[in-house]
């Protein structure tokens, strides 16, 4: 542990901060991710990834950085090595509920809810702090820096390119396969020609706008 304190670990995945808290006592730390806070439409969506000891994937890291088709390689291979991992999500109508922060949170939360096994130390993606009385981290850039971190990135961001596949076949007006819900110039217009889908987040700026009745 002594060496790898000499090293940087900015945007390098690692297993760093995983035995970092293991030297502290911890036994089941668990890489926190979302997926989705951007988007004009549909969810956001979280997930909690507890990785083994010998834990080994190349290739894997912040999921932003890598194709389409890498994650979806990935994925399979995560869920088969991880220890465990929880999927959570919150819908377009909860966003607009208690706003984009919140959601993230919730869905995080339910991430964690979902777990095989009940972490003892949580290393969250970003510097909000999750409202659960467990051992906590974050990290800035974290799904470049900690392996679980990146885990659940990739998670997160195939199951929500999954959702907004599925949504994409009960809207085709909106094209959601190609941009899942991002605000491109193409889904813009489908919103102004359209009005907002009940998937759209309505407290938006770029949907809010285009309301009708």
């Amino acid at each position: 542990m002594a060496n790898l304190e000499l090293f940087s670990v900015e945007d390098v995945s690692t297993l760093y901060f995983e035995q970092q808290a293991k030297s502290r006592g911890y036994q089941a730390i668990a890489g926190i991710d979302e997926a989705g806070r951007g988007p004009l439409a549909g969810p956001v969506v979280a997930a909690a990834v507890i990785l083994p000891d010998d834990f080994t994937l190349p290739g894997l890291t912040d999921s932003k950085q890598l194709s389409e088709k890498k994650r979806d390689a990935l994925y399979p291979l995560i869920h088969r090595q991880a220890t465990a991992v929880g999927i959570g999500v919150a819908s377009s109508a909860e966003i607009d509920r208690i706003n984009i922060l919140q959601a993230t949170l919730l869905a995080m939360q339910r991430a964690i809810g979902r777990l095989q096994i009940e972490p003892d130390h949580l290393l969250i993606d970003g510097i909000t702090p999750l409202p659960l009385e467990l051992s906590q981290q974050t990290l800035k850039k974290g799904d470049s820096r900690s392996l679980s971190i990146a885990a659940a990135s990739v998670v997160a961001k195939v199951v929500r390119d999954r959702i907004m596949y599925s949504l994409d076949q009960q809207h085709p007006d909106y094209a959601f396969a190609k941009h899942k819900g991002y605000g491109t110039v193409q889904h813009r217009q489908a919103i102004i020609k359209f009005g907002p889908s009940r998937h759209h987040r309505k407290t938006f700026a770029g949907v809010r706008e285009y309301l009708r009745g």
